[in-house]
């Protein structure tokens, strides 16, 4: 394992490997190291269009393994997904290849640019963060990016600027972004999860501690007034602090007289230090973006981003993908997906799509982790009782193994339990089947998971 300290230690390194090259933040990386002039290349399982767009870019990706390339390179770079007895993995240790784990590398790049902005919190980071990024895209600030999912507006999931701004996530899972060195930090909530790692929630105040504590004294912390945790995060930073909230009519940046439109989208106006600052228009639903976009508006306004701007780049925001997104229609009734896996999601996009005109509602969950199933049942099978027709199919097991004695059918039951029917089927056909010979016009259908529930959506629309 190598420690970078600034460029001209990594300019030293004239061939970079990075293997899961097609991975959210590892493509973005190759990217950023491309457009550095270093000679990047790649490997990755699958064929996708985030390698495709990597190909077309002039850096090449080996669909399988390379050792071979593994061996002509001066460095590795491997995210956390990639399993200890991976041949490339092997491969570089045999050959005393210098490696590096992408959260430590993204760490280094949060110390290459000299004003990186992460946006953390348990739910709504990639959202914010596309937010954000929009604002600064529309002040022509030419910002870096990397965000969580496809954003339309950039052709990807990261944008490589010609600035020294770098928008990006911050995950708190592993306290990775502890290896991070934000000037500005967006801290939009603090929930119960990853409880696998962190194992009480206690733990998890204290990782958002020691985080918003990597303030420099001239940093930003931008955080939820609404949330007692994160309120109390100002004591664990000497940075500024800005708040915004909906309740809480002490925060700097207040969003008033909230309403929804037929899709659910919000129209509110925003309030900056008591006094009244915009009327704002959103093009995504539920009252969880009025947050999000109160959090883009509070960091934007800091960075000196005009009122004007920052209202069009929010009207012109229709989603990240995977958010809420729209991915088709047929016979009047619309197919929705959404990245929710945990019950405050959950809850957040049922409050969206119950401001939407519809006939009824069906969703399609897939549990994602074995570990946060078990530990949090009892509040999803609450936050799934309000929609019509519920459905649920396996746990996608992610990073685990099921040595939790749970299944997806413990949540049927306990749905169940609480007097609204739910049922449980795994074959991703029948479900689709299932659903079409059911649904009537004007009803909304929801896939909701971290994992590959999406395959659904697409099946019911052929």
């Amino acid at each position: 394992m190598i420690k970078l300290d600034n460029m001209e230690n990594l300019r030293k390194y004239k061939h970079i490997h990075l293997i899961g090259i097609g991975g959210v933040s590892m493509s973005g990386i190759a990217e950023i190291l491309h457009h550095f002039g270093l000679f990047v290349t790649g490997s990755d399982c699958t064929k996708s269009r985030v390698t495709d767009r990597l190909s077309s870019h002039g850096i090449f990706v080996s669909i399988g393994h390379s050792t071979d390339l593994v061996e002509k390179a001066d460095l590795v770079i491997y995210s956390a997904a990639i399993k200890p007895d991976d041949p490339e993995i092997l491969c570089a240790k045999a050959k005393n290849i210098a490696m590096i784990e992408r959260a430590d590398f993204v760490g280094f790049l949060t110390c290459v640019y000299q004003d990186t902005i992460c946006v953390s919190g348990t739910h709504g980071k990639t959202t914010t963060s596309s937010m954000i990024s929009l604002c600064f895209i529309e002040a022509g600030l030419d910002p870096n990016i990397q965000v969580g999912a496809q954003l339309k507006q950039i052709n990807g999931n990261y944008k490589v600027g010609n600035s020294d701004y770098f928008i990006l996530e911050a995950c708190e899972y592993v306290e990775s972004f502890l290896k991070f060195n934000p000037k500005s930090a967006v801290v939009l909530n603090i929930d119960n999860d990853h409880l696998d790692y962190f194992k009480t929630f206690e733990n998890i105040k204290n990782a958002f501690k020691k985080y918003v504590a990597l303030l420099p004294r001239n940093g930003l912390l931008v955080t939820n007034g609404d949330d007692e945790n994160c309120l109390d995060l100002r004591k664990s930073t000497y940075a500024r602090t800005v708040t915004f909230a909906i309740n809480n009519q002490k925060s700097n940046f207040v969003a008033q007289n909230i309403s929804f439109d037929s899709n659910g989208f919000a129209k509110f106006d925003v309030y900056y230090n008591n006094n009244y600052y915009a009327e704002i228009k959103l093009s995504v639903p539920g009252m969880h973006n009025v947050y999000n976009a109160l959090a883009c508006i509070a960091i934007c306004v800091n960075y000196g981003i005009e009122k004007y701007t920052i209202k069009t780049a929010l009207k012109k925001f229709t989603g990240a993908n995977r958010r809420f997104e729209l991915v088709g229609s047929y016979n009047n009734i619309y197919v929705y997906d959404d990245y929710a896996h945990h019950p405050s999601e959950i809850l957040a996009t049922l409050r969206a799509l119950q401001k939407k005109s519809f006939r009824q509602s069906w969703v399609i969950f897939q549990p994602h982790t074995y570990s946060r199933t078990k530990e949090l049942l009892d509040d999803f099978a609450k936050s799934l009782l309000d929609f019509n027709n519920i459905i649920i199919t396996d746990i996608y097991a992610a990073r685990e193994h099921n040595v939790y004695d749970i299944s997806s059918k413990d949540l049927v039951n306990k749905i169940n339990s609480l007097g609204k029917k739910a049922i449980y089927m795994n074959d991703f056909d029948e479900i689709a089947q299932y659903v079409k010979q059911r649904a009537c016009p004007n009803d909304i259908i929801l896939t909701m998971g971290a994992g590959n529930v999406v395959d659904i959506a697409k099946k019911i629309l052929l």
